[in-house]
């Protein structure tokens, strides 16, 4: 008997569907129960939830979403191992676990979730942590689909998704981050608690969107902040010039000294060298 429900161990279903973790998905897989209800808590009460889960794998966080009462689990998984065992989970949790097979990049989950007020937990892979991020922070309209985003990542990717700014982690990501949420680091798990055992330790973060995040292009945003760390070492005046345009007259109607460089400057000063490119151009 699992400690959260009366489905078998995690390492039973793994041995009976071949489970084996695929480095070449980015799998890590989390055996502990008490840990992913841990995970699952941090999401609040779920009882009128829809729930996003990328990358469920065996299903350990799946299940205690369920548990803990999530109204409905979206489930997206490219591996199609592990599409039995989720089933065996559906069974068990009738009307209440929809199993998507396929790639959460290409993946949209509005048609999928109606009206409900949906958010999105997940121990994402590796691989398609940072991309998948990136994605929900440029989603348009704006605000988007989800409440909350609780995921997990490696420690150092986390530190960088909250870093401030003149901070050594400070860097694109934590721009894009910083402009449309507010994001925190929950815990820290250590390897240990994963199958295979990373080298690194891992995070759990919160991202909550920001209702009016400064208007912004988010495309143009991107490119502006690709510009300015590509060479972070460099002042702006210099960087920035990969951009195409003159970076004196850009950096002048931003506000901002020629002489300062990528590390320095805040989410503010880079909506305004957004702004400013926009018009330029």
């Amino acid at each position: 008997m699992s400690q959260i429900d009366d489905l078998p161990a995690l390492r039973e279903v793994i041995r009976k569907h071949g489970l084996s973790p695929k480095k070449s998905l980015g799998q890590n897989f989390l055996h502990d129960l008490n840990l992913t209800a841990r995970i699952a808590r941090a999401a609040g009460p779920l009882e009128d939830t829809t729930v996003v889960e990328v990358g469920p794998g065996p299903g350990g966080l799946t299940r205690a979403l369920l548990s803990l009462g999530a109204k409905r689990v979206i489930a997206v998984e490219r591996d199609d191992r592990a599409i039995a065992a989720l089933h065996e989970i559906a069974e068990r949790y009738p009307g209440r676990l929809d199993v998507i097979p396929g790639d959460a990049l290409s993946f949209d989950p509005r048609p999928h979730i109606g009206d409900s007020p949906a958010c999105v937990v997940a121990n994402l892979p590796y691989n398609i942590a940072t991309a998948l991020l990136v994605n929900w922070l440029t989603l348009e309209p704006w605000p988007p689909w989800y409440s909350q985003l609780i995921l997990m990542f490696q420690r150092e990717v986390a530190e960088r998704i909250v870093a401030p700014h003149g901070s050594k982690t400070y860097g694109r990501l934590s721009v894009l981050t910083g402009w449309r949420t507010q994001a925190k680091i929950l815990f820290d798990i250590a390897p240990t608690a994963f199958v295979p055992q990373p080298k690194i330790t891992s995070s759990l973060v919160r991202l909550i969107p920001r209702a009016q995040p400064l208007p912004c292009d988010s495309k143009t945003l991107q490119r502006v902040t690709e510009a300015a760390f590509g060479q972070r070492r460099k002042m702006l005046r210099q960087s920035l010039k990969t951009l195409g345009v003159d970076p004196q007259p850009l950096l002048a109607t931003a506000g901002i000294e020629p002489t300062a460089r990528a590390e320095d400057i805040p989410i503010e000063g880079f909506v305004a060298l957004t702004r400013a490119f926009s018009e330029i151009r």
